[in-house]
């Protein structure tokens, strides 16, 4: 049977998994009366919840007798760790972007990656029937961007179809009828090569995805180079370097058929395949035939640039919320994660209660803690830091850049300028976009952008686009400008009043209501002023004989900031932490006790 492997790839939001629906739906992968979820490849809860796609995902339809494999990859660049081993894997790439937004970040993240390998696109302009849709000075800025990243001629003279994922059509001439994605699925079959494999070969294939299966256990995705692979044969796993890590029998064979795995008995080269029965191959390992000696060639990973630390929830109340608390269990949850994702790295600290979790981005990090605390897991986080690089040559000290792009209306561009220059961000374009939108591009340091999304959203009143990927990195731009308020911190343990934070209210916004299970060390509120203060949110009214109508109004608070857990692991300092569990997400101080904090505070000086 004829083959073709793809990948479809866009910035976050362009339509990707909607166009991919279309594609299943069309092709007869579907029964016709059959109940499917919108967004149907987007399985894990966080994905449909944030409307992104965090793991990439197998599919594969049948159109005229040719079986086409179909990746839909992460657009978001925190994910490029799965982007990038995706690649590997297919012949052809779908771009697909936005008719209004034009090519974004993320696209141009991804684009980069497939130039590198030498693929060819194939440009989709979706969401063509969009009234703001701009779709001639789109497809310019797709061929700047292509030319920017020094395509090849082959690569630069680009099929361009224009469609909407959403109501399931696609045409190469916007005057033609839009019917269905007929012309999409032909563009594909003549456009991407065959894969380039050799089924007389000692059979190959090289790990890109790992996944685990409670039926199955651990399910191993990627492509065969070369040969046949069949159930029962004995195989081999070697490393990147060539050292054998195991040998085993393909005890499981699986195809992608429409959504579903299904068992095969028999895989031929070129077919994107999933394999269950090995305990320690990993991704980038190659599995193979006894006889072969030398593993795949595979892409190294970007480096992760932010670290966190994950350490043990020692609050009073710990344990109450959760029923995975000890060291041992989130060491053991952690590693299982590092093993399937290629871009996370779990280290060992001197504290035998906490691992160091480095990853590309806040919204990597983010997704897992969250992750785990489905899973039942109480946690507590640390302030995310960067991870810096020496210069070799020169000894200097080197900082991750990222590149960011914003995209605000007019009148909030200045104060948008402003608060990036304050962390050291440096403009390099600033352009008109149309509709009274400026689009602003800057190279800014990663520790500078830490918990800067939410304030730019209050600053831009929710109407400003930010993305960011990651640029290289650079020598030291300097100290930045931290967290200017204090914090209230609860002198005691027990259950919030009304009363005692109705007479709290004049110290700061507070972040409980009343009748929260409080300790001592737990902070409470924001501080009007640079220092922390212990306060009492304990403290009942005191009862009286006396009744006056003035003394006895009844107490309205101001609602409290209820914070999401990005926006608590932005707003901690260096010595607070956010305690995580399945019900709550509560900041606190590090040390507890008062006089620990000043015994602690006293050292920090001195040192």
């Amino acid at each position: 049977m004829n083959i073709r492997n793809i990948a479809i790839i866009a910035h976050v939001d362009h339509g990707k998994t909607t166009l991919v629906d279309a594609l299943l739906r069309q092709s007869g992968a579907f029964r016709a009366n059959q109940q499917v979820m919108e967004r149907a490849l987007d399985s894990n809860d966080l994905e449909r919840e944030r409307g992104i796609t965090i793991l990439a995902k197998c599919t594969s339809v049948l159109w005229q007798g040719t079986r086409i494999n179909i990746v839909d990859t992460p657009g978001h660049a925190d994910f490029g760790g799965e982007v990038e081993r995706i690649l590997s894997m297919v012949d052809g790439v779908v771009v697909l972007v936005d008719a209004a937004e034009g090519p974004m970040p993320q696209t141009k993240f991804v684009v980069s990656k497939a130039l590198r390998q030498g693929l060819r696109p194939i440009v989709v302009i979706n969401k063509v029937d969009r009234p703001d849709a701009r779709v001639h000075q789109v497809h310019d800025e797709i061929f700047d961007l292509f030319a920017a990243l020094e395509a090849s001629d082959e690569q630069l003279d680009f099929p361009t179809l224009y469609a909407s994922g959403r109501a399931g059509w696609a045409v190469a001439d916007l005057d033609a009828p839009r019917q269905d994605l007929r012309a999409l699925f032909d563009l594909i079959i003549r456009h991407v090569p065959a894969p380039v494999a050799d089924p007389g070969q000692p059979f190959a294939m090289l790990v890109t995805t790992l996944e685990s299966d409670p039926y199955l256990g651990r399910v191993l995705t990627g492509l065969i180079h070369a040969g046949l692979a069949r159930v029962n044969m004995p195989v081999k796993a070697l490393s990147r370097d060539g050292k054998l890590i195991e040998q085993a029998r393909l005890t499981k064979l699986l195809a992608f058929r429409g959504l579903e795995r299904r068992p095969i008995e028999e895989a031929r080269a070129g077919d994107i395949v999933a394999i269950a029965g090995l305990a320690e191959t990993t991704v980038a390992d190659t599995l193979c035939a006894p006889e072969v000696t030398a593993p795949l060639p595979s892409t190294p990973v970007d480096p992760p640039t932010l670290a966190m630390t994950f350490s043990v929830n020692d609050s009073p109340i710990a344990g109450r919320e959760g029923s995975k608390v000890t060291s041992r269990v989130i060491v053991e949850r952690l590693r299982h994660e590092a093993e399937g994702n290629v871009a996370i790295k779990v280290r060992e600290t001197e504290d035998k209660d906490a691992v160091e979790v480095a990853g590309r981005g806040e919204l990597q990090l983010g997704v897992l803690i969250e992750t785990m605390r489905r899973e039942g897991f109480e946690l507590a986080i640390s302030r995310p830091r960067v991870l810096f690089k020496t210069d070799a040559t020169t000894g200097q000290r080197l900082e991750p850049i990222e590149e960011v792009l914003i995209d605000v209306d007019e009148e909030f561009a200045g104060g948008v300028v402003e608060k990036m220059a304050q962390r050291k961000a440096e403009m390099v374009d600033l352009r008109p976009s149309g509709g009274g939108k400026h689009r602003l591009t800057f190279h800014a340091p990663t520790r500078g952008l830490i918990g800067y999304q939410g304030e730019f959203l209050t600053d831009t009143r929710g109407t400003g686009v930010m993305s960011r990927l990651f640029h290289g990195y650079a020598p030291w731009k300097g100290p930045i400008e931290g967290r200017r308020n204090g914090v209230l911190v609860s002198t005691g343990d027990g259950v919030a009043v009304a009363y005692a934070l109705w007479n709290l209210e004049d110290r700061g916004p507070m972040f409980i209501v009343p009748g929260t299970q409080v300790y001592q060390g737990m902070i409470i509120g924001a501080h009007t002023r640079d220092n922390d203060l212990d306060v009492n949110p304990l403290k009942g009214k005191q009862l009286t004989n006396l009744r006056t109508t003035a003394k006895d109004e009844a107490v309205r608070l101001t609602p409290p900031i209820l914070m999401t857990l990005e926006q608590a692991i932005a707003y901690i300092d260096d010595d607070e932490l956010v305690e995580v569990t399945p019900r709550s997400i509560r900041l606190r101080k590090r040390y507890l006790d008062p006089n620990e904090r000043k015994r602690q505070a006293r050292a920090a000086e001195a040192g």
